[in-house]
């Protein structure tokens, strides 16, 4: 079945294009390291690029092809490759585009080791960062230099949840010959299609809202154009970066239902906001579904939904915070995010911990915000649950 002018929904059950010989309804776990060739010929062929088929499984398996072929259709993207992790993803773009003497540009309140490991590793190889307030426009414009190639954004932000333009960020990026990577995670494709709004290159996190169910872990690098994804598969494939067979056939089943799934979750997180909002503990709360979130316009222009993930702060600042946290019943304390369960968590101390104080205090990420990423389950019992624990509060 041609997928390509199906909808959404469609393109999540059917897309793919990976056939069984044997008629499975569904593509097969190809648990192998290696596949034999017909003769030595064969071999040869394979290995110059002269004949299409499977080699080895860090190079290419039917199981992992099926969901990068899905991924790239649902992005709109050229071709995709699929990670072992999400930060396999990350620096896979890093590695892929970026050489000793080059500078790039990232939003500051992204997520924790995306910037921790540009600010750590990767200056020992002579590349330099700036990380800032990408939502403002000026403040790109203002950081570029002349070796600047690659601005990397993540919006909503994690776990500012501020929203940067992308079709405003990448016409002035390809205005300098700057490359623009987007981290989609927080929307998925469902929500949010940066290649569609000018980026070259999108990635994700599939741990996340991709697979949804919080059993594995795995990243996802989109290219829109052949000439972008070529030096993205040779790091992936010879770094070793691959996605393991079984890994890639769950996330291809949690992906079915991510729009079922987003769907739910930001219905009860938008009523999770507006009783948060309206609560009297609770100092201020960062949702893009909220009139008070300062980038509400753009979230509506640019996402086709305001998602499930926010942050808010407690009254009475950290301590308060973690009495909330130690406190709920039904929501996880736990890293992560995009699953079926509600988690919550403590970024400045958890996965932003890595990032100088001055850093996490200038990307607006305080001692006292708390990130929450909204599940499935009932919304009044989601409710309920953060009520009692701000009652200890």
């Amino acid at each position: 079945m041609d997928t390509k002018n199906t909808g959404f929904n469609s393109k999540l059950i059917h897309a793919g294009g990976i056939h069984d010989e044997m008629g499975s309804a569904v593509t097969p776990i190809y648990q192998t390291s290696t596949f034999k060739f017909k003769n030595a010929d064969q071999g040869a062929r394979r290995f110059a690029g002269e004949e299409s088929g499977y080699i080895y499984t860090r190079l290419g398996n039917p199981t992992i092809e099926d969901l990068e072929n899905t991924l790239a259709e649902l992005e709109n993207g050229y071709k995709a490759v699929v990670t072992s992790s999400g930060m396999a993803a990350v620096n896979t773009v890093y590695m892929a585009f970026l050489a000793s003497g080059d500078h790039m540009i990232g939003h500051n309140a992204v997520y924790g080791p995306s910037r921790g490991v540009m600010e750590k590793i990767f200056p020992k190889y002579g590349v330099e960062s700036s990380f800032i307030d990408c939502t403002n426009i000026e403040n790109i414009k203002k950081a570029i230099k002349p070796n600047t190639k690659l601005l990397y954004l993540e919006t909503p932000a994690n776990p500012t949840i501020g929203i940067t333009d992308l079709k405003a960020a990448s016409k002035l990026a390809h205005e300098h010959n700057i490359l623009v990577c987007v981290d989609n995670t927080f929307c998925s494709p469902y929500l949010q299609k940066p290649l569609d709004l000018g980026a070259d290159i999108v990635l994700h996190s599939m741990t996340k809202f991709i697979n949804g169910h919080a059993d594995i872990v795995g990243g996802a690098v989109i290219a829109s154009t052949k000439e972008l994804f070529d030096p993205i598969a040779f790091v992936m494939k010879n770094i070793g970066f691959n996605m393991d067979p079984h890994q890639a056939w769950l996330t291809r089943r949690g992906l079915k239902t991510l729009s079922i799934r987003i769907d739910k979750a930001q219905e009860n997180a938008q009523k999770v906001a507006e009783f948060l909002e309206n609560h009297p503990k609770v100092e201020w709360v960062l949702y893009p579904g909220l009139k008070s979130h300062p980038q509400y316009e753009l979230a509506k222009q640019q996402m086709n939904g305001p998602g499930a993930m926010m942050s808010f702060e407690v009254k009475g600042g950290l301590e308060s915070g973690k009495k909330v946290m130690d406190n709920v019943k039904m929501a996880l304390l736990a890293v992560s995010l995009g699953g079926i369960e509600t988690l919550i968590q403590h970024p400045a101390s958890m996965t932003h911990s890595k990032i100088s104080r001055e850093g996490k205090l200038e990307a607006g990420i305080t001692d006292g915000l708390i990130r929450l990423s909204v599940g499935i389950e009932d919304a009044e019992d989601i409710i309920a649950d953060l009520e009692q624990a701000l009652a200890i509060a």
